[in-house]
């Protein structure tokens, strides 16, 4: 059973800076893909930034030039490096993994931009 956990959000003001981790673990499945989706209230969840294994990534057009993911040297950790913070970024972000054809997400971590 994969597990994802995340770690690194919080409160910080507009134009600051957060950096999100989510670990993988539980699998020796091959991982595909692995993301951060976010949620704010009364809206939908969309893909904020995506890694595939062979590192290609996708971004938002909202967050291009201000987020940045990577993965760890053992692929099964991803990071978002989130700058320029603005209060429109405020939701909960949520990890992703496509490991061996399925998908799976994290607990969901709170960002909240604020002064």
């Amino acid at each position: 059973q994969v597990q994802l956990v995340e770690s690194g959000g919080g409160l910080v003001q507009p134009g600051g800076s957060l950096r999100l981790s989510c670990a993988s673990s539980g699998s020796t499945l091959s991982s595909y893909f692995m993301g951060w989706f976010r949620q704010a209230p009364g809206k939908q969840r969309e893909l904020v930034a995506g890694i595939t294994t062979g590192g290609s990534t996708s971004y938002a057009d909202s967050v291009k030039g201000r987020f940045s993911i990577s993965r760890g040297p053992a692929k099964n950790t991803v990071y978002l490096q989130m700058n320029s913070l603005k209060p429109e970024d405020t939701a909960v972000y949520y990890c992703h993994e496509n490991r061996g054809g399925s998908g799976y997400w994290g607990q969901g971590t709170q960002v909240t931009v604020s002064s």
